[in-house]
């Protein structure tokens, strides 16, 4: 039988490695504690920056002594601490979502092992009685061992965890050397098979700091509700390092730095304070008011200060409500990896702080630590600036779903320590912050045993929180009933099911996977409508793209497969609400939008509603602007103040008398906006969380029919192959043989160059990924090809027409489209182009689904602006378009391309009435549409766009590409997920349309898009 290496060694887990606790620092004054910069405390010395380094394939590879001080650092390369080793020029990149990158066989690991050794020289001026220095790394990836000066001081594992050691024996006065031993792969490995980037090193912070023999060894903060939620009982309780007398002095902060408390009491080595506190401004993610605790006590003599922050919070679930401070909450989350495509998993202050904030200005509250704790400092934020927090534990299993045993080492007691291990050092090192309200026990791991020794154990350590596993059903280790990507029907039957039941929480649901997700308002309206149902979290944030600029500056975010890995997911890490810039995608507005916290109905005709969507907050806090909008002018505005409308509450607004003295005009909107009253920790005064619009019906606009005969003459050209149709300087030439429209032409210049013609056709989406081998290899839809049935032309009133008739269909297909255009010509030059589909069923194989039923055309590159009446300014689907309100935009014809990482089907601008294509001078086309849902127009094609695996690869074309669509199929989230909804879904069907073209200058458009001919 094969020995166990140390890093295979399922019976330890540590060697050296100090009992895990809560993080605190210790200072020298009141004034540093209450600052609490961490850099400010006592003897903290931070050794980020330049280590040295020597990468090998294996760690038998490692030098004999290379832990020695005598061992020569000469000829080793550099490399950046914190960081992943792969990023910074070492070893292989690599991706998957569920596979284990080696064969199962635990708990051993590949011979082929990639190695770092790493090295510092450390500076200790001097070694004083009684002072113990701890060396703390905050991540390592995933086995480590520690070198003092050629001494080992330990090893540990859990990559996402800190470890500390107290390395005061092994020191000396002046320069000391520090080895240490990373492994990529170790038995820890099994449980740490997360979707993400496969990576190793030393990829979060390493600090040296100094405590002394009578310091504090742990410190817990807890909150507890009384008197109806009104007062609340501070409880500390704590251990030092030996058993001694000490005279602790407990002072309490509010925000402000204002003290508020303050006692004294004598304590051994351990102790319990309780104070009970009478109204209290209490923490939620909507008010997360905090308070700083400060713990005083002498150490060695001297006077030390160790602060905390906390705030006053309970969470409970009574009568199968999860509750926080005796209110139910709801949650609108997401799911988080550490990510920075520079870095990887090192991410930035700044980063975290970005994504928090992004986070509350979006309407996010509550993040699921998917699925390992996350940086340190990410919890203070989320403290700070308020996000409910599902801290789970870092634990997935998910490559054992293929083995047909899932529940492999989940349910193997040899495993059991290690499930527990990580479970309780999560538990230690984040309980005080009051963002976290649940803790999860990990993620796709199957069932079994460890869970529920992992849960008790968790339980006895910290009864204050409820436990969440999503992979138990029957309740026996998770508090709350939790499930994935659950489809909207079976998520009303679970809702449904209330009565006794645990509360449930979609812990993923909306995959974020390019453009998408589509659907969420149904599930928004489906969990706001049941009591069962308290919210979910959408996978997921943040892109994992990492960066790569070519020679030309242009950046690239690579994926899986773009390092040669394999077997890889390709883009499937690509799934974020932010791109991996953090730049918001439209799936984040989307979202945002979605859920908002307060909704807004019409009710009459001058009556509108607002409802407090809030758990705490009271709309007085805010203030309503009203306005009006037609064609992009503001017609009037003013701003509100709102009364005390508590949660739940429903608030009239009446508009009688706000349009007294209104010129009302065409397409009249009204817009509410829901404006922060005052600035919050996280958001601007006037910053908007809520917004509609709605039209005043009275005003809605029909397009009148412009009378006026032929200027001048109308003439007709023919030959066997070609039709030109000409009023004075414009002309439309078709060909007679293929029976299409060739060109749209003015002084001689082509302004459309081609087109119309059918396309069922999009540049797939993720969320096609499914559907998409059928479209292509069995319907194959982007074959489709018109023919020619009858050619018919003649004279009518102001006018020439054009009948065409044709077949369409696909390779090989029974099924068909029979097709009429019908093109006038008039006698100033404008044209109208009819469009009539009808469906031919034949055969028995035909495709469920269409991805779009729409035509396309060129037309000319010098249009280079567009000015459009519909949704926008960004892009929208009929699935996911709420957040783009209905106006007057403008925007050059690159900035309606969509950048997703991966590039696919972007850009549409739905719910279109007419769009000018413009040059720079002003001179353009008008397009007036019947019938039709909406545009896109690119500066690529259809077939480049889907050739291209990066935008740098997107080839651009010396026209543009223009795709008017009659429907196209909703986004849905099928990528991992809820498919189309049935309102969203294309099929084969009957359609017909029209479109008004008429070459026009900019400042005539809006007065010509009244008027068809």
């Amino acid at each position: 039988m094969r020995q166990y290496k140390p890093w295979e060694d399922l019976t330890k887990l540590e060697e050296g490695r100090l009992p895990a606790h809560t993080t605190f620092y210790r200072y020298d004054s009141l004034v540093k504690a209450l600052n609490s910069r961490k850099e400010e405390s006592l003897g903290y010395t931070s050794l980020d920056g330049t280590w040295k380094f020597m990468f090998l394939s294996c760690p038998e590879e490692a030098p004999e002594g290379f832990e020695k001080e005598s061992f020569s650092l000469e000829n080793l390369g550099d490399i950046k601490v914190p960081s992943a080793w792969q990023l910074e020029g070492y070893g292989k990149m690599h991706y998957t979502d569920v596979l284990y990158p080696f064969p199962i066989n635990p708990p051993f690991v590949p011979d082929e092992n990639p190695t770092g050794l790493y090295f510092k020289e450390v500076e200790i001026p001097s070694l004083l009685e009684g002072e113990r220095h701890i060396l703390k790394f905050h991540g390592v990836e995933s086995y480590f061992e520690v070198y003092v000066n050629g001494q080992k001081a330990g090893f540990s594992k859990v990559s996402r965890l800190p470890s500390e050691f107290d390395i005061t024996e092994l020191l000396k006065t002046g320069r000391n050397r520090l080895a240490v031993k990373v492994v990529q792969f170790s038995d820890g490995t099994y449980l740490e098979d997360q979707d993400m980037w496969w990576l190793a090193g030393i990829f979060r912070s390493v600090v040296l700091y100094t405590r002394s023999e009578e310091s504090l060894q742990d410190l817990r903060v807890e909150t507890h509700g009384e008197n109806g939620y009104e007062d609340y009982l501070l409880k500390v309780s704590g251990e030092f390092l030996k058993d001694q007398e000490k005279t602790l002095c407990l002072s309490v902060y509010d925000d402000e730095k204002n003290k508020l408390h303050q006692e004294s009491f004598s304590a051994k080595e351990g102790f319990t304070y309780e104070k009970l506190f009478k109204h209290p401004r209490t923490w939620s993610a909507e008010k997360p008011e905090l308070y700083q605790l400060i713990l005083s006590y002498e150490e060695e003599g001297k006077e030390v200060f160790i602060p905390l922050s906390f705030g006053f919070r309970t969470v409970e679930i009574l009568e199968n409500e999860i509750r926080v401070n005796g209110q139910r909450v709801f949650f609108k989350g997401v799911n988080r990896h550490d990510v920075s495509r520079d870095k990887g998993r090192t991410v930035t202050y700044e980063e975290m702080e970005k994504d928090v904030l992004l986070m509350k200005e979006h309407n996010i509250n509550a993040v699921r630590t998917s699925h390992y704790p996350n940086c340190e400092e990410f919890y203070d934020l989320c403290d700070k600036y308020g996000l409910y927090v599902m801290d789970e534990a870092d634990l997935e299993c998910h490559g054992f779903e293929n083995t047909g045993n899932y529940n492999w080492i989940s349910n193997h007691t040899g495993w059991e320590k290690h499930y527990v291990d990580r479970g309780l050092r999560m538990v230690k090192r984040d309980r005080n912050h009051p963002s976290v309200i649940f803790w999860s026990l990990g993620n796709e791991s199957g069932t079994g045993h460890n869970f529920l020794a992992m849960y008790l154990a968790m339980k006895k350590e910290d009864p204050t929180r409820p436990i969440h596993y999503e992979g138990d059903r029957s309740g026996a280790y998770s508090d709350v009933y939790s499930t994935m990507y659950t489809r909207l029907l079976p998520l009303m039957d679970i809702g449904r099911d209330e009565e006794g039941k645990r509360p449930h929480l979609l812990c993923e649901y909306g995959h974020a996977m390019g453009n998408g997700p589509g659907g969420l308002t149904e599930y928004q309206d489906v969990m706001r409508s049941h009591k069962r149902l308290q919210g979910g979290f959408i996978w997921e944030w943040i892109d994992h793209g990492i960066r790569k600029t070519k020679e030309n500056g242009v950046e690239d975010h690579l994926y899986g497969g773009d390092y040669g890995d394999f077997p890889n997911n390709g883009n499937f890490c690509i799934d974020g609400l932010v791109y991996p810039d953090r730049t918001p995608s439209p799936g984040l507005l989307e979202y945002g939008k979605v859920i908002e916290p307060v909704k807004m109905e019409k009710k009459e005709a001058l009556l509108y509603t607002l409802k407090n969507l809030y758990d705490f907050r009271s709309l007085e806090e805010f203030m309503l602007k009203i306005s009006l909008h037609s064609f992009g002018q503001v017609l009037k505005e003013e701003e509100r103040t709102l009364p005390n409308v508590a949660p739940g509450e429903i608030y009239p607004v009446s508009l009688e008398g706000f349009l007294e003295d209104v010129s009302l005009k065409d397409e009249t909107y009204v817009h509410l906006l829901v404006k922060e009253k005052n600035p919050t920790k996280a958001l601007k005064k006037g910053h908007v969380v809520a917004r509609e619009q709605f039209l005043l019906e009275h005003t809605r606009r029909t397009l009148k029919v412009k009378e006026g005969g032929l200027k001048g003459t109308l003439t007709v050209e023919e030959d066997n192959a070609h039709m030109t149709l000409r009023a004075e300087n414009i002309q439309a030439v078709f060909h007679k043989v293929k029976g299409s429209l060739l060109s749209y032409e003015k002084d001689g210049e082509a302004l459309l160059m081609k087109g119309p013609e059918l396309t069922l056709w999009r540049a797939p989406i993720d969320n096609d990924m499914y559907k998409k081998e059928d479209w292509i290899h069995k319907y194959f839809l982007r074959e489709g090809k018109e023919n020619l049935v009858s050619f018919r032309h003649g004279a009518v009133e102001r006018g020439h027409q054009v009948e065409i008739k044709k077949y369409f269909s696909t390779v090989n297909q029974a099924w068909g489209y029979e097709l009429k255009y019908t093109y006038t010509f008039f006698g100033d030059g404008s044209l109208t182009m009819h469009m009539e589909g009808k469906v031919l069923k034949r055969g028995k194989e035909m495709p469920e689904l269409l991805p779009r039923i729409g035509f396309r055309m060129r037309v000319s590159e010098d249009l280079q602006k567009v000015l459009w009446y519909g949704r926008g300014p960004g892009e929208s689907y009929a699935d996911s378009k709420r957040s783009q309100f209905i106006g007057l935009y403008e925007a050059k014809v690159e900035e309606l391309h969509t950048p997703y990482v991966y590039p696919q089907e972007n850009g549409l601008r739905s719910d279109t009435s007419f769009f000018g294509l413009l040059k720079d001078q002003g001179e353009g086309l008008l397009f007036q549409m019947e019938g039709a849902s909406g545009f896109t127009l690119h500066d690529y094609t259809m077939e480049d766009l889907e050739k291209a695996a990066h935008e740098s690869g997107l080839k651009r074309s010396p026209f543009h590409e223009l795709v008017l669509d009659y429907r196209q199929l909703g986004l849905g989230s099928n990528s991992c997920g809820e498919e189309q909804l049935p309102p969203y879904r294309l099929t084969l069907e009957d359609f017909h349309v029209t479109f008004h073209l008429r070459p026009l200058q900019k400042e005539a458009l809006l007065e010509e898009s009244k008027y068809i001919r």
